[in-house]
């Protein structure tokens, strides 16, 4: 297999950079959140987050770490590694974009009580 250019590296690099930088932004519109808080959460002005949500400044290990927490996904969904296939997913995701925040945060805890409770009991055969 052939080495890739330092070109074609750079191109990744640039496609990765604006693509975490979509993924932020969109994380943080997701759960309502304001460019204000989330620098006050990460201990930086707001203008960094603003930066960082067009691909123009780099994003720390810590941060990336800290953003992940506060948006509750894996630093994994951040840098595109862990993809959503599954379109029931898709769906949930789709589907509660358009809820209020209020609503948001009930089926967050609905979803989170399932988890804690386990494999749903298999169906009794008839």
């Amino acid at each position: 297999m052939a080495e890739r250019t330092a070109e074609e590296k750079r191109h990744q690099q640039t496609d990765d950079v604006v693509a975490l930088a979509k993924r932020l932004r969109e994380s943080r519109e997701y759960l309502g959140l304001s460019q204000e808080t989330v620098a006050e959460h990460l201990g930086v002005p707001r203008a960094s987050i603003s930066a960082m949500e067009a691909g123009k400044r780099k994003v720390s290990s810590i941060e990336l770490r800290d953003l992940s927490r506060l948006y509750r996904i894996s630093v994994e969904q951040l840098l595109g590694k862990e993809s959503e296939d599954d379109p029931v997913v898709g769906a949930l995701y789709r589907t509660a974009r358009t809820l209020t925040p209020e609503d948001r945060e009930q089926v967050l805890r609905f979803a989170e009580f399932l988890r804690s409770a386990g494999a749903a009991p298999a169906p009794e055969p008839e």
